[in-house]
């Protein structure tokens, strides 16, 4: 009993805002910086790649549907996170809150889900810029890189296991996450600076896309919208739509990124909401009309390429001039959701090693740059291996989990701490709150459970990792634990 009562153990929410007058970090973020990182960690590899996959195997023309339903639950999931971060302003994220709410192995939990959700994210959208950049470079330059360094040595085979294939790494995606991980260990305003820059140039990419596609929609190829199902669980039809939503839900997760520099803003209480509700309505407007434009402009059959909004401009002589800005927006875009995600994951980490749920090392600050350096390496490291080893299909899959459980995690707090801590201030509330949270948490188990099952074997596998590392060394050396609250 007493081990079962030390796991639900809850963080005092004051203890949590003790964190959040750690002065450690540099608070330069304001409104505008806070919801460009959400866009930068947002609009990537979500809309410039794994939409047409899901298009073309899914969803077909409903391809908008299924935004507008993960844009759903990830809207709910926003306001309670909004809510959250102006009552706890701390960097920990939806562990934090979690923990606080839920108790230690909740937050452990669902912490360390948010770390699988991080380095996949970062992995994955490494390796569709290494399928961009490849492109352009033959396309461009003629420059015809081999093969074996290139492409991922572990795949889906035909049987749809994974196995080894004959490429030996993916260099080009390796190199990216490098790059982007040196940025981040120097600096969080410097990473800002990149990253505004970044997020203007793709969104105003996708404008002129949607602008100049638009004269070529042909409403035939929306014609049937919804594709009857194939007799497969998730091939067209609504099963094809609801599993698209949830593998597509990957696309919005950037918001969450807001909320990890929350410590790094400079009002965190009134910056922090602003910057995840703006994100979320920018990437809907944005993704949706792209989205439109694109299965309007060529069919889905069409659409299971790396690049499939250049295949909607290939298919139109007319707009030859904007393939390479496309492509090259793309890879804009995939550059800053890189960027943010090596920004957001070790933000966490320091808060989990702040709990002690983790090594000190995790929690260093750099004398000179004032970042979390020892985590940022950590996660440079484990993102460059994973985007380096596996493709595309298996890491979208596994952040698509992993965001959802957290998602859940967070919209049951918030009703949690209203009970528990009614008197501590929030400037912004969630409306309707006893409807909207509750439906907020079914649409994310709801997503859970229209996955492939596969991914459920590897949630398992990577859940058991982290229980165990948890029963090892984080039960034993929680603040908690060694001075358990009054």
């Amino acid at each position: 009993m007493k081990v079962l009562r030390g796991v639900f153990a809850r963080l005092p929410a004051t203890q949590a805002l003790d964190q959040a007058r750690d002065q450690s970090l540099k608070r330069v973020l304001g409104a505008w910086s806070l919801t460009s990182i959400g866009l930068g960690a947002t609009i990537g590899s979500g809309i410039f790649a794994l939409a047409g996959t899901v298009a073309a195997t899914h969803t077909g023309p409903a391809l908008t549907l299924s935004l507008l339903i993960a844009a759903v639950g990830c809207g709910i999931t926003a306001l309670c996170y909004a809510e959250l971060s102006s009552m706890i302003p701390v960097s920990g994220s939806a562990y934090t809150y979690t923990y606080a709410a839920l108790g230690e192995g909740i937050g452990w939990f669902v912490g360390w889900n948010l770390l699988l959700e991080y380095l996949m994210s970062a992995a994955a959208v490494a390796v569709s810029w290494s399928g961009y950049v490849v492109n352009l470079l033959e396309q461009g330059l003629g420059m015809h890189l081999p093969a074996a360094l290139v492409n991922a040595p572990f795949g889906r085979l035909a049987n749809g296991e994974i196995g080894a294939t004959d490429a030996v790494m993916n260099v080009p995606a390796i190199l990216i996450v490098i790059a982007l991980g040196w940025v981040c260990y120097i600096g969080v305003r410097e990473s800002s600076t990149v990253n505004n820059a970044m997020v203007l140039l793709k969104c105003g990419i996708i404008v002129i896309f949607v602008s100049a596609g638009l004269r070529f929609i042909d409403t035939a190829n929306w014609h049937p919208y919804m594709p009857p199902n194939t007799g497969r669980f998730g091939a067209f039809g609504w099963s094809g739509v609801l599993q698209g939503a949830a593998i597509i839900l990957f696309s919005y997760i950037g918001f969450d990124t807001a909320s990890t520099t929350t410590q790094e803003a400079r009002q965190p209480q009134r910056d922090v909401p602003l910057g995840i509700l703006g994100t979320l309505a920018i990437s809907l407007i944005l993704y949706a009309s792209m989205a439109a434009v694109m299965t309007g402009m060529v069919s889905y059959t069409q659409l299971d390429v790396p690049a499939p909004a250049a295949v909607a401009l290939d298919l139109h002589p007319e707009l030859v001039w904007l393939a390479i800005p496309v492509k090259v927006g793309a890879v804009i875009g995939m550059t800053s959701v890189i960027l943010m995600s090596l920004l957001g994951q070790p933000r966490i980490l320091m808060a989990m090693s702040k709990d002690g749920l983790l090594p000190a090392t995790m929690r260093r600050i750099h004398p000179k740059y004032k970042t979390p350096h020892v985590a940022t390496l950590a996660t440079v490291v484990f993102a460059a291996a994973i985007a380096g080893l596996f493709p595309l299909d298996v890491l979208g899959e596994l952040i698509s989990i992993g965001t959802l459980l957290a998602f859940a995690g967070v919209c049951a707090s918030v009703l949690v701490l209203r009970n528990t801590h009614p008197e501590m201030p929030r400037t912004f509330r969630v409306p309707w709150a006893p409807f909207t949270i509750p439906l907020g948490v079914i649409v994310c188990l709801g997503g859970m459970l229209v996955l492939p099952p596969d991914t459920w074997k590897r949630l398992a596998w990577w859940s058991a990792l982290g229980m165990s590392i948890y029963a090892a060394y984080g039960y034993q050396h929680s603040k908690l634990r060694r001075s358990p609250p009054p």
